[in-house]
């Protein structure tokens, strides 16, 4: 069967930049058709099992009104659903799971809640329309312009078309770019392109990409045995040692990723060295009433279960599920290694104890819906945001570039991993940045933006523009964008080459809580 729906913007994905963009453009007045590959909108923050990497002044200031009414919400979930001791009721800037990685570690379930309640006004007064378990199949254009998405309905195969005046692209991989012929770049650019310090050198490697991660959780019951059955890649991934790397993946040895030297990690806190069940831990049972919870519970993304071996889009479908599998049983092999292998501290071997929790993640295999994807398809913009204008090294002044388009702000070092190409680590200090509006806009196509990490940005700078407050605002801002664009009859590109639009697009943003420069705040 193939229907036929339309909007005035149509967003493709449901992820943190997907809803960001839903929320905005909805919020604004406009009919709005959002779909979700998987089950649950909200990506890094729910399908992908991700817990917020932010920067360190996210309390105060350095996001959009919107997102800082999401992490609000999460903690008000908490306060409002769960028996909270009266110590953690009390505290204004509760941390649900008392995590190293971010001042708000949550259930991933949680985040769903609170996204499904941030954007229920609109579903319910039938603005705006979710589509979950929908993948983009195929675009139509008409010259520079896209006229309509078809999306196929994983549960029954059923095709819808969905047409608007505006398409956002909010998929993890940037899936409508090619459909719909949208220039765009993949991988590594070479220095020779960009110029850019840490760039390839020697040709560029578009299939050279960082690794993703299927992200799984689990809790600790000592005394009982939890014990996965063996996965069918164990004995590779056991033995498995990229020439890079300091040991084998499954094991306590890793590298500091701004400095490459090797070090040691242990599962529990309790020694000097770093407590990777206290890095992501998204449930800290002290803060709840005895008996709410049987133990602590973490979201394991390590760099032992970050896949290099290849990248997911831009290769065939076959070698696409060969890497997705890969990383799978990447996943399910360092679990049954923790339970079975681990060295302990008490010179034992293995976590038996260690829990797999399907339930928390919303799957039967107990992995997330949706590997956690780092880097994207990429538009060819209008404005390509380069490590000079963002990396500390870059910037003798200390202050990143100023874009007097900016549309938002963010923060974050640019933090790449392992990639596909057996490179390492490039992580190395930036400055607080601003998002300009041309790198939303495409060079040729008029009416599709992208939502998250699919706008103007290389290789080296994604790894700064592709955290979760990031994401959010640059949906946030291309939904508001959609939105202005109709109301005044323009197109993107019009907007940002008038100077009296651009400001007034700018106050709009303004008046809606999207901040659009920095205080005066130092590297990280």
């Amino acid at each position: 069967m193939i229907r036929e729906r339309e909007a005035e913007i149509v967003i493709i994905g449901g992820g943190t930049g997907g809803c960001a963009a839903a929320l905005a453009a909805a919020r604004l007045g406009k009919r709005v058709i959002l779909t979700e590959e998987t089950e649950w909108i909200g990506g890094q923050l729910t399908s992908q099992a991700v817990p917020p990497d932010e920067h360190p002044w996210i309390e105060q200031f350095g996001c959009t009104r919107s997102y800082r009414q999401f992490r609000n919400g999460v903690r008000d979930y908490y306060r409002r659903h769960f028996p909270l001791t009266a110590a953690a009721r009390a505290n204004l800037l509760l941390n649900p799971g008392s995590g190293g990685v971010s001042r708000l570690c949550h259930e991933p379930r949680t985040a769903l809640a609170v996204l499904q309640q941030m954007l229920a006004p609109y579903v319910h007064s039938g603005r705006l329309t979710i589509l979950t378990r929908h993948m983009a199949e195929s675009a139509e254009t008409d010259g520079d312009r896209v006229v309509s998405v078809t999306v196929r309905c994983l549960r029954t195969g059923d095709r819808t078309v969905l047409s608007a005046p505006y398409t956002i692209d909010a998929t993890e991989c940037g899936d409508v770019l090619p459909l719909a012929g949208v220039e765009y770049v993949t991988g590594a650019e070479a220095r020779s392109q960009t110029g850019e310090p840490h760039a390839l050198d020697g040709a560029a490697d578009p299939l050279d990409m960082q690794g993703f991660t299927y992200c799984f959780a689990m809790d600790y019951l000592p005394g009982e045995d939890h014990t996965i059955g063996k996965p069918a890649q164990y004995s590779f991934w056991r033995n498995y040692r990229a020439d890079f790397w300091p040991d084998k993946q499954l094991s306590w040895t890793g590298v500091r990723p701004s400095t490459l030297e090797p070090v040691t990690y242990e599962l529990f806190p309790g020694t000097e060295r770093y407590s990777l069940f206290h890095y992501r831990q998204i449930v800290d049972k002290t803060h709840f009433a005895e008996g709410t919870y049987r133990s602590n519970a973490t979201l394991v993304n390590w760099p032992q279960n970050d896949y290099w071996l290849g990248p997911v889009f831009e290769v065939s479908e076959e070698e696409r599920r060969c890497h997705l599998e890969g990383a799978k049983q990447l996943s399910l092999s360092l679990l049954y290694w923790l339970q079975t292998e681990a060295p302990r501290p008490d010179g034992g071997q293995g976590y038996p104890g260690l829990r797999l929790r399907p339930d928390i993640v919303g799957t039967e295999d107990g992995l997330a819906m949706y590997p956690y994807i780092r880097e994207s398809r990429r538009i060819r913009a209008e404005f390509t945001v380069l490590e000079q204008h963002v990396g500390a090294d870059c910037r003798p002044g200390g202050q990143a570039e100023t874009f007097r388009d900016s549309v938002g702000i963010g923060a974050y070092r640019i933090d790449l991993h392992p990639s596909t190409g057996g490179r390492n680590y490039i992580d190395i200090s930036s400055l607080p940045f601003q998002i300009p509006l041309g790198s939303l806009i495409p060079i040729r196509v008029d009416n599709l933006l992208p939502a998250c990490k699919n706008l103007g940005v290389t290789h080296i700078t994604n790894g700064c523009y592709r955290l979760h407050p990031v994401e959010w605002n640059i949906g946030e801002a291309s939904g508001a964008l959609a939105a202005y664009c109709l109301d005044k009859r323009l197109s993107p590109r019009a907007v940002r080459g008038n100077a009296q639009q651009l400001a007034a697009f700018q106050s709009l943003l303004t008046r809606e809580g999207v901040e659009l420069a920095w205080p005066s705040v130092h590297a990280i």
